[in-house]
């Protein structure tokens, strides 16, 4: 990764050819598969042609070349999305026919990010706990796969989305290839993630598993962050407790795993009245700010928090999440 590196002047008049003889130097000293070209809020204020740029390098250098019009401004969700699903059409192949379908479905996950599962061994439990349960993994969108792998992904039965930045490539996936998708992270016990799989392996239809299944108010528990992730924890904790918690979803958020009771805010001062009002919050410590004293539960997220905390995050599928809530509880 590199930074344009733009003399405010040369920003200012819109220098296009001196990115784009850094970025051609550059590839031809490195000789890279594809090069991408993404956004800040100054280009964003300029109104920076990504797409012209990245069109012109790729004829200079003969190198595939996408321009992703990110700016700064929203969170990594839609950034993520756009990159993912822009890999996804230019490189996929336009045709692909999955394998005969065994006990259970050939799976991708979609939403694998190092902001949302770090880099503390949840990515790789969650594909044992998926191979042990008999699906294999034919891709990871996108950690720890290689590029032929990610390539094949149109020989999945199914994708599971992981979070709410694969449902976009998901949607993409379901227009390209017709392959269905199911959102959540299988944890505990329960095993509605995976009958889910190969419901919509057989039916084609779409399916969100962890929608809440007990009626939530402000009183009960409150679980803030990522749509995906804060729907899993929600099946855990109702799992462990046998209580209802309820999500704040401070992102762009799939509007299906929410329940009537959840919020979907950024705003700072509503999350600390939700803060004061829950008997339990687990969220970011970064939240720890807004309401101190409540009762809390630190989970820690690199899409909030960065890697300060990153020795705290637990492994999250599987009855890992459970020992996990267990003992804080």
């Amino acid at each position: 990764v590199y930074i344009s590196a733009l003399a405010e002047m040369e920003a200012m008049m819109g220098d296009d050819e001196k990115l784009i003889g850094d970025v051609c130097s550059t590839a031809e000293q490195l000789k890279p598969r594809f090069i991408t070209l993404c956004g800040t809020p100054i280009p964003m204020m300029m109104g920076t042609d990504f797409s012209g740029l990245a069109r012109l390098i790729e004829r200079r250098t003969g190198i595939p070349a996408i321009g992703i019009a990110t700016n700064g401004t929203h969170s990594y969700l839609p950034g993520v999305s756009a990159a993912l699903e822009e890999a996804a059409k230019r490189f996929c192949p336009d045709e692909a026919a999955p394998a005969p379908m065994g006990e259970h479905p050939v799976i991708n996950l979609l939403g694998v990010t190092p902001l949302d599962f770090s880099v503390t061994g949840t990515v790789e439990a969650l594909r044992s706990l998926l191979e042990k349960k008999g699906y294999h993994v034919r891709s990871c969108w996108a950690m720890g796969d290689s590029f032929e792998d990610l390539m094949a992904a149109g020989e999945a039965h199914v994708n599971l989305v992981v979070s709410s930045a694969g449902l976009g490539l998901a949607e993409f996936f379901r227009q390209k290839y017709g392959t269905p998708y199911v959102t959540g992270l299988p944890v505990g016990s329960d095993d509605a993630v995976f009958r889910a799989l190969d419901e919509a392996a057989r039916t084609g239809e779409n399916l969100s598993p962890l929608k809440e299944r007990l009626p939530a108010d402000e009183s009960c528990a409150l679980i803030i962050g990522e749509s995906v992730w804060a729907a899993s924890m929600r099946r855990a904790y109702e799992e462990v407790t046998g209580e209802p918690a309820r999500i704040i979803c401070p992102l762009e958020y799939d509007a299906d795993l929410l329940g009537e009771a959840d919020i979907n805010t950024d705003d700072e001062t509503l999350i600390a009245e939700a803060m004061k009002k829950a008997k339990l919050t687990i969220a970011d410590p970064m939240y720890l700010g807004a309401a101190p004293g409540v009762p809390f539960i630190r989970f820690p997220h690199e899409g909030y928090s960065g890697r300060i905390w990153r020795k705290e995050i637990p492994v999250f599928v599987g009855e890992n999440l459970i020992r996990w809530l267990k003992e804080r509880l």
